[in-house]
């Protein structure tokens, strides 16, 4: 059974953040902060109940009968600053052309692009492989200072403008926080430290790769950045980066990205669930470094090594990192890479880089 007191709902913006801003910043900083750290706390309950849902049936992600495969099924709303999502009113449905509003229009086409990955390249249909409606609500909240997947649905914030730009700013955000959404249906990786710190590295690799797919980018074009663009008066900034962990964001109040690239440097804390906005970094540049080795687009090998070793069984929902590397390159072999091919290798040689040998 999953344990579900270490399973919160999961949010772009790490907690370690918030918590500095509430620390340092102004008066409205330091408000603004504390009610989002209140408000994420809140919807952990929201998330839980989701999954209990769903052990009983799944009737939380839709009842209605899926459409044909390689159509997504996109609603955005617009909760107009209200926290309910009830109240919010339709902004754009599929099909739809674009609105006046950038918002609106930034998480329909992220959402479209998360789909069109996973049905293009793995033959994935939507979340659930069965056709899930992809919901997507804008405009939360008075200047909310993130974006959340809730189990149901996508949640942007429009950011501070100060600190923060609007949450639909980057498609790797939107890719990341609905994979989260694939790791729940697949591995219910615990959201606590090396097992949640994979849910969180999966997340990111998805978001990478949707960002790379939509550029149609190699992996050595890519920036490997997840969240740039949105730290306002620092674009050239971002939450994380995957070909360099540790080096993202640079910043008189939210300080300096704590992500180790290795082993070596693993990070030992209670705070953020163990450390799994922290510890990802670690696998993080796995991929980094195994995508760059085998080389071309990063969706196509890597990518796939990586999407079927969060289908293998043999992923239990306390994986830790030696343990998720193994599978991966039995994943490798599965796909048709053997022992001896660079693409084997060059999946060894990522996980030695970054201090984990299997």
């Amino acid at each position: 059974m999953i344990r579900h007191e270490h399973d919160p709902v999961r949010c772009i913006l790490p907690p370690n953040i918030l918590e500095r801003i509430a620390q340092h910043g102004d008066a409205d900083q330091r408000r603004r902060a504390l009610h989002t750290l209140a408000r994420d706390t809140s919807l952990r309950a929201i998330r839980s109940q989701n999954a209990i849902l769903r052990a009983q049936g799944g009737k939380e992600i839709g009842t209605e009968a899926p459409p044909e495969g390689g159509t997504p099924q996109r609603t955005i709303f617009d909760c107009a600053t209200s926290e309910d999502l009830a109240s919010s009113t339709v902004a754009r449905s599929e099909g739809d052309g674009p609105t006046g509003d950038v918002t609106v229009n930034e998480a329909y086409d992220g959402l479209g692009a998360t789909y069109r990955l996973f049905w293009d390249i793995y033959q994935r249909d939507s979340i659930d492989d069965e056709g899930m409606p992809l919901k997507g609500y804008v405009h939360y909240g008075d200047a909310y200072d993130n974006a959340f997947w809730d189990g149901q649905e996508m949640v942007f914030g429009d950011g501070d403008g100060r600190l923060f730009n609007r949450f639909t700013i980057a498609v790797d955000i939107m890719g990341h926080e609905l994979a989260h959404g694939v790791t729940e249906d697949e591995a219910q990786l615990v959201y606590f430290r090396q097992a949640g710190a994979l849910n969180e590295h999966y997340s990111d690799v998805a978001g990478s790769l949707v960002k790379q797919y939509q550029l149609n980018q190699r992996a050595d074009e890519a920036d490997w950045l997840i969240g740039a663009g949105l730290i306002a008066g620092a674009e050239d900034q971002a939450l994380r980066s995957m070909k360099a962990p540790g080096t993202a964001f640079d910043h008189p109040l939210l300080g300096k990205d704590p992500q180790p690239d290795h082993m070596d440097r693993y990070v030992q804390t209670m705070e953020d669930n163990g450390g799994v906005h922290i510890n990802s970094g670690i696998p993080n540049h796995a991929f980094y470094l195994a995508a760059t080795i085998i080389g071309g687009n990063a969706w196509e090998v890597a990518g796939r090594i990586w999407y079927e070793t969060m289908r293998d069984p043999r992923l239990k929902p306390t994986c830790q990192f030696r343990t998720y590397a193994r599978i991966t390159l039995g994943a490798a072999q599965r796909l048709g890479y053997g022992t001896s091919s660079d693409e084997y290798k060059a999946v060894r040689e990522a996980w030695h880089g970054v201090g984990i040998d299997v």
